[in-house]
């Protein structure tokens, strides 16, 4: 899944973005270190971790893990020296708060009984790398084009993932051709791979990691709705609380005041 999801992403990416890596090869080859770290957090040991996490954790498990992201980039982003605001500490919380709500259906009970395993570690993995990857973004080449840079990630994190591919074929774990397969492949390729990281990444430039995480909250909110649109699944009230948490602590995380946003470089 990890490398036909990035090579799918740079197949479409090395046409948009190749008048751009002609004109900055320069600029590439002075700052290949750090782009083939970026494209390994973002995508090697990110996904790999996640997706094997998920073979041995539950449903539960796995989404309050992911939600924790938002709380490693503002902690990894307080250690290479970006300021974590009062208003965003208390939005952060307010939006988990949200994200428990959502992911208990409503009964806190209920994260008593969960237990962790190997899989949530593989998951925890999968969060700290991508945390990473958010706050490492301050150190790219600010010159270097976007998409030139995702099509950068997109080639070295599948050229990365290759040879772990390779053991898996001679494993004997192939990938079974079907039309629903090759659609979620397509679909992760282009739309989570392409146009996701696209907006992300200018989103991550314009206002900085700490104040982006929090929207990672959303995914526990939207995941609810395309489940009721596609799945037939019902809308709880729960629902409503722990969206109306979530965003309210977005607000709260990501709001500032004139004065912050002049003193901004």
């Amino acid at each position: 899944m990890t490398f036909w999801r990035w090579a799918i992403a740079a197949v479409v990416l090395l046409p948009l973005a190749w008048r751009h890596l002609r004109a900055q090869w320069s600029l590439i080859r002075e700052s290949w270190k750090i782009l083939c770290v970026l494209a390994l957090l973002a995508s090697t040991l990110q996904h790999i971790p996640v997706y094997q996490g998920l073979h041995d954790t539950t449903a539960i498990n796995g989404a309050i893990l992911n939600a924790t992201s938002p709380v490693f980039i503002a902690l990894l982003a307080v250690l290479v020296g970006e300021a974590l605001r009062a208003r965003s500490a208390v939005g952060i919380a307010v939006a988990l708060c949200g994200v428990v709500v959502v992911i208990s259906g409503g009964d806190p009970r209920l994260l008593l009984g969960l237990q962790a395993n190997v899989g949530d570690i593989w998951v925890l993995v999968g969060m700290l790398s991508w945390s990473a990857y958010n706050v490492g973004l301050r150190w790219r080449p600010a010159r270097l084009d976007r998409l030139a840079t995702l099509a950068l990630i997109s080639v070295i994190g599948a050229a990365a993932t290759a040879p772990l591919y390779v053991v898996e074929m001679m494993r004997g774990e192939k990938l079974e051709v079907t039309a629903g397969s090759l659609a979620g492949l397509a679909y992760m390729g282009v739309f989570a791979s392409v146009v996701a990281y696209v907006f992300w990444n200018a989103a991550v430039d314009r206002v900085g990691a700490t104040r982006a995480g929090p929207f990672m909250y959303l995914m526990p909110v939207f995941t609810p709705l395309l489940a009721i649109a596609f799945l037939g699944e019902r809308l709880y009230l729960y629902h409503f609380v722990g969206a109306a948490l979530i965003v309210g602590g977005i607000v709260v995380a990501t709001s500032q005041s004139a004065q912050a946003n002049k003193s901004r470089p």
